[in-house]
């Protein structure tokens, strides 16, 4: 980007702040129930593995509607995508927080995460197709809201936690409702892709070698991810509040590293070896856990560490599945997505059985070990991530398009951002 675009980067049409705005509202429900998970567990008489399902309802819906959101954007467009995952958003938020058991929590926190689905898988596009600068300007902003909303999501669950239990899940139905509003009146509808997406076309990309080890990759690490964010709060035996500022320090780091940190260590060591270091800073981060989990310190000192590591490994995981994939970027997310998430959603409830029927050093080893693992699987992979680095594709030829990685940034959480080809092409038709 230039200078002469700089001065402009943040002087953008009201369509813009409205998505931006919508985003943040959305990152914050990564974090956002972490500070309440202990209070929940007591005040809804629930054990920590019952409480843990509302990641795992949550990711699972996620990774299942990643396979069905570019078939629904590609037809109805992303508009009206935006407004209906909004809606959804809105609408289950509210149910949980009305909820009298932790059963319907989870219930309704799956409906979140379909909304959740919906909404993010066009966001990006929508604010390529509205903002002034290009793509790098939209990009930016795009990793700004990231950045706000991961950081600020638990703190805002601590702040509204301290209330009451049920004071997040009105919260964001309350701030999704104001972005609901806002993209509906401010944000112009775009015109649609010229070939829908197939709904087999993910699970059939799975065939390839080199995106399937990929996403075998992503889901080991979001095994050992999910396990620290959906366990380590119980152990740690805080208040709401004072979990929010833990994890308002892990979150901090955690865009930091995605943003700054990730594509300059890239750039000095390549994405294979910034990977195997990012995953071995990880699992050892976590053998600390598991060594002492009942130390409050190490806990604390822990998690916060572990966001430069896992901020590293969101942004450059997401990149080498598009440099390495033969197929089109909304199709690669689509399938990619699908595979980690479910390693995301099925390990917080398998580190609260775990703890039930061992101890609570077990599933903190484990993560560990799986984030080992994914070093071993991505070694798989090494050579032809040397060549994407290098501008080559798979046989060695030149690539013609090497930058495409720049417009993935940010979609480890949950993102689509592929929807920008479609996006692209439709607007060179008009």
């Amino acid at each position: 980007m230039s200078h002469a675009d700089t001065p402009h980067l943040f002087r953008q049409p009201k369509a813009v702040y409205a998505v931006a705005f919508a985003c943040v509202i959305s990152f914050m429900g990564i974090g956002l129930v972490d500070p309440i998970l202990p209070a929940l567990a007591s005040e809804l008489d629930a054990t920590p593995s019952q409480v843990t399902l509302l990641f795992t309802s949550y990711l699972v819906v996620t990774a299942v509607m990643m396979l069905v959101t570019g078939w629904v954007s590609s037809r109805i467009g992303a508009k009206r995508t935006l407004i209906v995952g909004l809606a959804i958003i809105v609408v289950f938020a509210a149910l949980a927080g009305s909820a009298t058991s932790i059963g319907g929590i989870v219930a309704f926190r799956a409906g979140w995460g379909l909304g959740n689905a919906l909404f993010i898988a066009t966001s990006l596009a929508a604010i390529v197709s509205s903002a002034r600068g290009g793509f790098a300007g939209a990009i930016i902003l795009y990793e700004a809201a990231l950045g706000l909303g991961i950081a600020a999501g638990p703190l805002l669950g601590g702040v509204l936690g301290e209330i009451s239990w049920r004071g997040p899940f009105y919260g964001v139905a309350a701030l999704m409702s104001i972005a609901l509003v806002a993209t509906a009146l401010l944000l112009p509808s775009a015109p649609l892709p010229e070939h829908p997406t197939s709904l087999t076309a993910p699970l059939r990309a799975l065939r390839h070698r080199g995106l399937f080890l990929m996403s075998m990759t992503a889901l080991l690490y979001n095994w050992s991810f999910f396990t620290m964010l959906g366990y380590a709060p119980f152990p740690m035996e805080l208040g709401a509040l004072q979990l929010g500022w833990v994890f308002f320090g892990w979150g901090l780091l955690v865009a930091i590293f995605s943003v700054i940190g990730a594509p300059r260590l890239q750039a000095a060591f390549g994405t294979a070896r910034s990977l195997y270091g990012a995953l071995f800073g990880f699992a050892v981060v976590l053998a600390c856990i598991a060594v002492s989990p009942e130390n409050r310190t190490v806990l604390v000192v822990a998690v916060i560490t572990s966001g430069i590591f896992i901020g590293i490994n969101n942004t450059l995981t997401t990149q080498a599945v598009m440099v390495i994939s033969p197929v089109e970027r909304p199709v690669a997310s689509a399938a990619y997505g699908f595979v980690r998430f479910i390693g995301g959603g099925l390990a917080p409830f398998a580190a609260g059985k775990l703890v039930e029927h061992f101890n609570l050093h077990v599933p903190f080893a484990l993560a560990s070990i799986t984030a080992l693992a994914a070093i071993g699987v991505l070694t798989l992979n090494h050579r032809a991530l040397e060549r994407a680095d290098a501008g080559l594709d798979e046989t060695g030829s030149e690539d013609r398009d090497p930058g495409r990685i720049g417009d993935e940034i940010a979609d480890e959480f949950g993102g689509a951002p592929g929807a920008l080809d479609d996006l692209e092409a439709a607007t060179q038709r008009r």
